[in-house]
């Protein structure tokens, strides 16, 4: 874990991102090529791609891309990616990190990302970008476990009534899971008496389009009120209102996550539309909710590694290419002339210090294996010999006659 005291990136209020497992006998990819195409042909799309199709074999992901308009103005960009799952034993598999979403697999299913952005903050009643690349309605009416709406979090659904388990220890593991999930918004539903047919029926068909497919619906039953709220006040620290809905929060938790802001006290099961629920799960989905881990590099692959682009945002691009290139170009120019000028007036200063050593000695010999300021001091020092007294002889340094001559003279 991070000793960094930094706070979390957050979800740009711009983006709308889930991710998820496809459980089929189908293809996944082809399912996905399948929707955009009737899509487009129906222009309910402006248009889609397949970036580097070709390579998809050798590549470690296949990514789609779309764009469409909604309120006939705001362009949306979104983008799905399936990764490939890594080889069994590979060290990409066995480095991953414990809070890392599980790796695709035939038993598994195929996992996908999505993230998509607007031009503007992101309305939860615009279409799900989820309905763009996957079909509406079941893949196969006869197989119930197949579809892409398979939540990470394993056993769990978008779309569907998520029943809470019975064992206190595998309640406290599925709480567990749900908050390091941040794909999702995990909410849970507690059943003041038990509903009648239109009650059983998922909250998801009443919620905005936007929300349908990002919310994951667990329902605790009336009598489970109590082991419910046990594991909640366990993990989380509060409780779910009888009758009522909580939303869990994220670990870690947002700062601006209050349980008291993203409850609601009594919730009709009775096919009428929740409208406290509704206006809690939107509130919690447009908050400063934390970027799940993977969630940076798939906005930042949204953004900078856009591919589908029209005639006017490709010009757009070369021109911001040609403009960061000429930037570089000048700094460097720049660079350069510093440097030409720092070297001019280390000349100038080398060719003034030889003419000074010249001026007292005349010009010296240059010893061919030495660097030109070695040379350049070496001159100094045999210019300075001249300049010194010269040292004294053996004669000047006996000691002159104490009778100061005199013996001289009587001689």
């Amino acid at each position: 874990m991070s000793n960094s005291s930094a706070a979390p990136p957050t979800i740009p209020h711009t983006v709308w991102l889930a991710r998820g497992r496809h459980i089929g006998s189908d293809d996944t990819a082809e399912v996905v090529r399948r929707q955009l195409r009737r899509l487009k042909d129906r222009e309910v799309i402006d248009d889609h791609l397949e970036p580097d199709a070709d390579d998809a074999p050798a590549a470690p992901e296949r990514v789609f891309e779309a764009r469409w308009r909604v309120e006939g103005t705001v362009t949306v960009r979104a983008r799905l990616t399936l990764p490939c799952a890594p080889e069994p034993g590979s060290a990409s598999g066995s480095s991953s990190h414990s809070h890392s979403p599980p790796s695709s697999s035939s038993s598994e299913g195929q996992e996908w990302v999505l993230v998509a952005e607007a031009e503007r903050v992101w309305d939860p009643r615009w279409p799900s970008p989820a309905t763009v690349f996957w079909p509406e309605d079941p893949e196969d009416p006869g197989n119930a476990d197949a579809g892409w709406d398979h939540v990470t979090v394993p056993g769990l659904r978008f779309r569907r009534v998520n029943p809470l388990p019975s064992d206190e220890k595998d309640l406290r593991r599925l709480f567990r899971s749900c908050a390091q999930d941040g794909w999702g918004i995990h909410v849970v539903v507690h059943e003041a008496m038990t509903p009648d047919a239109h009650g059983r029926q998922p909250l998801a068909r009443l919620l905005p389009p936007s929300l349908r497919h990002c919310v994951v619906e667990h329902r605790a039953t009336p009598d489970q009120l109590r082991s419910v709220n046990y594991a909640l006040l366990r993990e989380f620290d509060f409780q779910v209102p009888r009758g009522g809905a909580v939303v869990l929060p994220t670990s870690p938790v947002a700062p601006s996550y209050d349980v008291r802001d993203f409850s609601v006290r009594s919730v009709f099961l009775d096919g009428s539309e929740p409208t406290a629920l509704v206006d809690v799960l939107c509130r919690y989905a447009a908050s400063a909710r934390p970027l799940p881990e993977g969630g940076e590099e798939a906005v930042t692959a949204l953004r900078e590694r856009w591919s589908l682009m029209t005639l006017e945002e490709e010009l757009a691009r070369e021109r911001r290419l040609v403009a960061m290139y000429a930037e570089a170009l000048e700094a460097m120019t720049k660079s350069r002339d510093l440097y030409r000028e720092s070297a001019d007036r280390a000349n100038e200063a080398l060719a003034a210090l030889r003419e000074s050593a010249g001026g007292v000695s005349g010009s010296f010999p240059q010893s061919a294996g030495s660097s030109p300021l070695q040379r350049t001091f070496g001159r100094l020092r045999d210019a300075t010999k001249g300049l010194r007294p010269a040292p004294p002889t053996e004669s000047d340094r006996e000691d002159p006659p104490r009778d100061g001559g005199k013996s001289a003279e009587k001689r």
